[in-house]
């Protein structure tokens, strides 16, 4: 079977499409070129940033919060030894959000946010 390029670029924009790049718009704050990390395996999240970075996005934000904290690390750790060598990481920031839960009680939730670019 031979794979043409037209494929490969097929496949990874449904990638990157399932990998949660935000549209940049989160209540109510603009948050351009965001990678929201999920559930989803980590390698989708590292495509979901090449292509970010490869149509000429300067930085992309990788944001974790609570259990997905250690993605997102894994994640940009990845992008930097296995793809990407002479990407940047601009800024590591580390926080605590306040979310509400369904019974509309708060609840604090640790997250990171990793902006790396070239």
């Amino acid at each position: 079977m031979e794979l043409s390029s037209e494929t490969i670029m097929s496949d990874v924009t449904d990638i990157a499409a399932s990998a949660d790049i935000e549209d940049g718009f989160e209540e109510g704050e603009e948050e351009p070129n965001m990678v929201r990390i999920g559930k989803k395996p980590i390698m989708n999240y590292v495509v979901a940033c090449m292509t970010l970075l490869n149509t000429g996005v300067a930085d992309v934000m990788v944001r974790g919060r609570g259990q997905s904290i250690t993605k997102a690390v894994e994640v940009v750790d990845m992008l930097r030894r296995a793809f990407m060598k002479n990407i940047r990481i601009h800024s590591v920031d580390i926080g605590t959000e306040e979310v509400k839960r369904e019974d509309g009680s708060t609840a604090s939730l640790s997250m990171i946010e990793i902006i790396v670019g070239h």
